[in-house]
């Protein structure tokens, strides 16, 4: 992997359309022998819960313990996986919407108060408070640190979902940020096993990418860690595309699975607007293609390798009346893409998360330049490597040590005085969680995370220095409880 990251894997125009030529026929080449080898009815779910945790809201329907599809909540294991790809569904007398447990409630909420400090380095700050300075030539200013911390909210979560009648299922996901402000992080209906086939799933609506690795369930909580940046990577100084691989999108997604979701394949046609509704910009659309192959090892466990291609294009003229821009009607499209694999694999109490992804620009969204103008002299497809490799250690049931160490390192840069390693990014995460109370009604979690990014250069979210080739250096310490319940 970090061969790759050192830019080993390098891409043009013609090499790109290659290498998502190969991802796409491997997809298509597993799938079909799996379908072709998987003769088992798409009702027969196995039941088997094992050492793993759930979701108060399922937990309760169906009277499951915590421990039925979660490795540590919010992170699923396979079992959950299979219940989430049958559409929440285990295929018993309880799967219908109007049956009522008792203790059944159909809604889980989720908040973490916590207390956070942050930190970063090298950020332009006025040498004189009060007095304005210049950012653009830096007189009046001086390289300082800023440094924050004290009690907080992370926001709230209202989750719904289950089913609305056999085969078809819903999510309902209404959030409120810790400032006060409401949005629908997601939103869906499902139709599963059409055709009487696990292999037929279609999805309409707002929702997770079919990431392996997933952004929404992992065990990170810090304003530095709790976010991939391999996810939301994009070249230094670049504004025309808002890309996030660990975004909520909006569209529609075809899916399947084999009985125990050992294999499992997903295609989504997605508008791109990363996930923004209205259509703010765009009136195109982009297409996600992922698959994996799950394979028992002995006394090991599960181990899962995965592959996924992301192909995308971004407006890049807007259509105007009197300077003002029409919302989804921007055109002159170029492309984009992220390819990569990531993996799940188990040794004991170990569980270690592999990714890897190549991402790549046009020139034209690399240098802002609309598509009816000329490029700037020199101007080429910015490309780059990213990467990380993550630890879950369970120590016991009920407490989890997490660790991640990430790379992202450019490859090409979209105008050649750009240096080579503006915008790397080294960072590195650790914590624990701990969990004093679970069980099918709630659980808390005792969650502390340590977490430290270097951004070489003017890099995402940074703030201009007076000298660029200045690496930035920010850090979060993050302690809190973890509610769900």
């Amino acid at each position: 992997m970090i061969n790759m990251l050192n830019g080993k894997w390098r891409s043009g125009p013609k090499s790109s359309l290659l290498n998502t030529i190969l991802l796409v026929t491997s997809f298509a080449i597993v799938l079909v022998l799996s379908v072709l080898t998987d003769s088992q009815p798409a009702y027969a779910l196995p039941l088997h819960t094992g050492n793993v945790r759930a979701i108060p809201a399922f937990a309760r329907k169906y009277g499951l313990p915590c421990s039925a599809c979660h490795t540590a909540w919010p992170e699923l294991n396979n079992f959950g996986q299979t219940f989430r790809d049958n559409g929440y569904q285990l295929n018993n007398d309880h799967d219908s919407p109007i049956y009522q447990d008792p203790g059944y409630f159909p809604i889980s909420f989720r908040t973490t108060p916590n207390w956070h400090r942050e930190g970063v380095n090298n950020q332009l700050i006025d040498a004189v408070p009060g007095v304005p300075g210049d950012p653009a030539t830096g007189e009046g200013m001086v390289n300082g640190r800023v440094t924050t911390h004290g009690f907080d909210l992370s926001g709230f979560d209202l989750w719904s979902a289950g089913t609305l009648y056999k085969n078809i299922s819903f999510t309902v996901l209404p959030a409120i940020e810790s400032s006060g402000a409401l949005h629908f992080e997601a939103a869906f209906i499902r139709f599963d096993n059409l055709l009487k086939s696990r292999w037929l799933n279609l999805k309409l609506g707002k929702f997770e990418l079919d990431n392996m690795l997933s952004e929404k369930r992992f065990l990170f909580l810090s304003k530095n860690g709790g976010s991939y940046q391999s996810y939301h990577f994009v070249p230094t100084g670049e504004l025309s595309n808002a890309f996030g691989l660990g975004d909520n999108q909006l569209g529609v997604e075809l899916s399947g699975h084999s009985v125990n979701s050992y294999t499992r394949y997903g295609v989504a046609l997605l508008s791109s607007n990363d996930g923004s509704p209205e259509l703010p910009t765009s009136r195109s659309y982009d297409t996600y293609l992922t698959f994996s192959q799950a394979f028992p090892v002995g006394k090991l466990g599960l181990q899962r390798l995965g592959g996924f291609a992301y192909l995308g294009q971004r407006p890049t003229i807007a259509l105007t009346a009197a300077g003002v821009a029409f919302p989804g009607a921007g055109y002159g499209n170029k492309s984009f893409y992220r390819a990569g694999f990531s993996g799940d694999f188990n040794i004991g109490k170990l569980q270690i998360l592999p990714f890897f992804l190549h991402g790549y620009e046009s020139a034209f969204l690399g240098t802002n330049t609309p598509a009816n103008a000329a490029l700037p002299d020199g101007a080429m497809a910015p490309t780059w490597n990213a990467g990380f490799v993550e630890t879950h250690l369970h120590l016991s049931p009920q407490f989890v040590f997490t660790n991640r160490f990430e790379l992202i390192r450019m490859s090409r840069q979209a105008l050649p005085e750009t240096p080579l390693n503006t915008g790397n990014i080294d960072a590195y995460t650790v914590g624990y969680r701990w969990y004093p109370i679970m069980f099918s009604r709630a659980g808390i979690a005792f969650h502390n995370e340590y977490s430290i990014i270097k951004t070489q250069g003017a890099g995402v979210g940074a703030t201009p220095f007076v000298d660029p080739p200045t690496a930035v250096w920010s850090n979060s310490v993050h302690a809190g409880f973890d509610i769900a319940f």
